[in-house]
């Protein structure tokens, strides 16, 4: 599926919806895996704030090691990401000459719904406990009158592209699509069979959770929070990653701009403070 010739040239990058961050749970994971034959997408779609994250060079990776031919298992517990960088994995998946099982663990939401799609459409499956979700297009945007609208065109351009996307994996009408995607929709796993997004749910069984990664949880958690608040992208980013490499003070400037308590401000002057402050917007 190409992408919107229009949208490519206009510099705007899709992003994670602020509310699949919140409720994805990054501690899920498959119970066992075979990592001969196997690929995850545990985490956000694109380069994350530990310049890592989901990418299409690492799913290329995978998919030459273990060969062109050979079936591959995609595991999936993602709040999304870079759309751009999901439809290319997407495509990328779509080449593979093996077939390629999709697996809905916990989450795929946004752009790792559209790498879930790319699983044969009788080797599609969510676990009962777990979630599809569906959205328009999200974007952080700045900029004049002229250059907000024409961000609004490109997207809905791009957003017809991921109805066609949805409409053939699924046989759903573009009607019902667009519906669900207007109204970011999220989708069990038993829903997701009935709609014909899926061709099965998973056992409780295959599906394990993870104690390790302290840490990185909790700076998801703070990435959340700031999302939520309007925090761009990029300041995020650096944010983070300050805070990872020990330098607290890098955060004393930032203050989350986020109705959720009786205080205008949740300032965050370190690590700590920040993950409070993400605790009290995720409980609102």
């Amino acid at each position: 599926m190409p992408f919107p010739k229009s949208f490519s040239q206009s510099g705007v990058r899709c992003d994670i919806s602020p509310r699949a961050q919140e409720l994805w749970n990054p501690a899920i994971q498959a119970a066992v895996e075979n990592t001969e034959s196997t690929i995850t997408v545990y985490g956000i779609i694109g380069e994350d704030w530990y310049g890592e994250g989901v990418t299409l060079k690492r799913i290329d990776a995978a998919l030459r090691s273990i060969g062109a031919d050979k079936d591959v298992t995609v595991y999936i517990n993602s709040p999304g990401g870079d759309m751009f960088e999901g439809i290319a994995i997407y495509n990328r998946l779509l080449e593979h000459k093996g077939k390629v099982t999709t697996k809905v663990l916990g989450l795929a939401a946004s752009a790792a719904s559209v790498i879930y799609m790319a699983g044969a459409d009788d080797a599609r499956f969510v676990a009962s406990s777990a979630f599809l979700m569906i959205h328009n297009c999200w974007v952080f945007a700045i900029g004049n009158r002229h250059a907000l609208r024409n961000i609004a065109d490109d997207m809905e351009e791009f957003d017809a592209a991921m109805v066609d996307l949805y409409v053939e994996g699924s046989g759903q009408s573009e009607k019902a699509i667009a519906t669900m995607m207007d109204e970011e929709t999220f989708i069990r796993g038993k829903k997701a069979v009935e709609l014909g997004f899926a061709a099965g749910t998973l056992s409780a069984a295959e599906i394990g959770e993870s104690t390790d990664n302290t840490s990185a949880n909790s700076l998801r958690k703070v990435d959340a929070a700031m999302a939520k608040a309007g925090v761009p992208r990029s300041e995020r980013r650096q944010l983070l990653q300050d805070l990872k490499s020990s330098t607290p003070s890098a955060a004393g400037g930032i203050t989350l701009n986020a109705d959720v308590s009786d205080t205008q401000n949740a300032v965050a002057p370190d690590l700590t403070a920040l993950i409070n402050a993400s605790n009290t917007i995720l409980s609102k």
